[in-house]
């Protein structure tokens, strides 16, 4: 079997195609064959050695947690999926390994793919689909909430179940793509440099989805009483969140009925696809670029 991993912490230049041996499911573990494979930010950010407290320091490593593929065996205990089903899921957060022809994964982290989706439409939607679910699950009708980078993967999932749960959503995007806001449901749209002051106070819910909004800003938005999610964790943020106040970071949980609304309700748009073979170069220039180019990167396996 062929994976995409690396063995030591750094840039693009550190990943390869290499081969390795899928290790058979354990108790509670599921053995997929992957047919189709998502990259999201937090793929890169961990190879570059951003989260290294979190991922240690043993070699090689994986890379990719968002897949959809076919059920290949079932360890020991597992009794809601079995061999040839349809499924989409996630890599554990450490191990990751979803850029390879197969993958080991915890049952609970995995789902049955709907019919009327494809292995590449679905691999694009666990990661961004269930942060969003999960950050948005506090809001009720008629409140207000306010998504920066809206146009991201985990922006256009938080403006989808945002809506759906019943609430006004305004959002900020580059300056150029603002219709294309605006045609998701987004009023008003701002550029991404915009002056806080016209919408102070107006949102139960400031939602930070690149980790770039300043807190000066997120705080003038927000109504008293509302709360500030970001989901991109830091150190300083991480010490922040735990102090008193509306700030809070996050990262999306593995619950298997939030991930199976996700799969059931929301559909992403896949702005490119390619082989295993191919995705070193596109993985490099979607870090290069650091933006969405009207959604996700899909890399699909030999056979899918």
């Amino acid at each position: 079997m062929k994976r995409l991993q690396y063995d030591r912490y750094g840039g693009p230049e550190v990943m390869r195609l290499a081969e390795f041996e899928p290790p058979r499911p354990g108790p509670g573990e599921v053995l997929v064959r992957v047919r189709a494979a998502a990259s999201n930010a937090l793929d890169w950010k961990m190879r570059n050695g951003e989260m290294k407290l979190l991922t240690g320091r043993s070699f090689p490593r994986a890379m990719g947690h968002d897949f959809a593929g076919v059920v290949e065996a079932v360890g020991a205990g597992v009794t809601r999926l079995q061999a040839g089903d349809a499924v989409l899921g996630g890599a554990r957060f450490r191990q990751a390994g979803a850029f390879a022809e197969m993958v080991t994964v915890p049952e609970s982290a995995v789902v049955l793919k709907p019919v009327d989706l494809s292995y590449e439409q679905a691999a694009a939607l666990p990661t961004v689909g269930v942060t969003a679910y999960q950050a948005t699950a506090g809001i009720r009708p008629g409140q207000a909430v306010f998504v920066n980078g809206c146009l991201g993967g985990v922006g256009r999932a938080a403006v989808h179940f945002a809506r759906a749960r019943g609430a006004s959503v305004a959002g900020s995007c580059r300056d150029t793509t603002t219709d294309e806001a605006r045609e998701l449901g987004v009023d008003p749209v701002v550029g991404f440099g915009f002056a806080p002051a016209a919408l102070a106070e107006r949102f139960d819910l400031v939602f930070d989805t690149p980790g770039m909004l300043p807190l000066a800003t997120a705080r003038t938005l927000l109504k008293p009483g509302g709360a500030i999610i970001d989901i991109v964790p830091t150190p300083a943020k991480m010490i922040r969140s735990v102090l008193p106040g509306p700030f809070r970071t996050m990262t999306g949980r593995p619950v298997t009925a939030d991930l199976e609304e996700v799969a059931r309700t929301l559909r992403l748009p896949i702005a490119r696809t390619v082989g295993l073979a191919e995705a070193i170069p596109a993985l490099t220039e979607l870090e290069r670029d650091q933006r969405p180019k009207g959604g996700k990167l899909v890399i699909t396996m030999a056979g899918a």
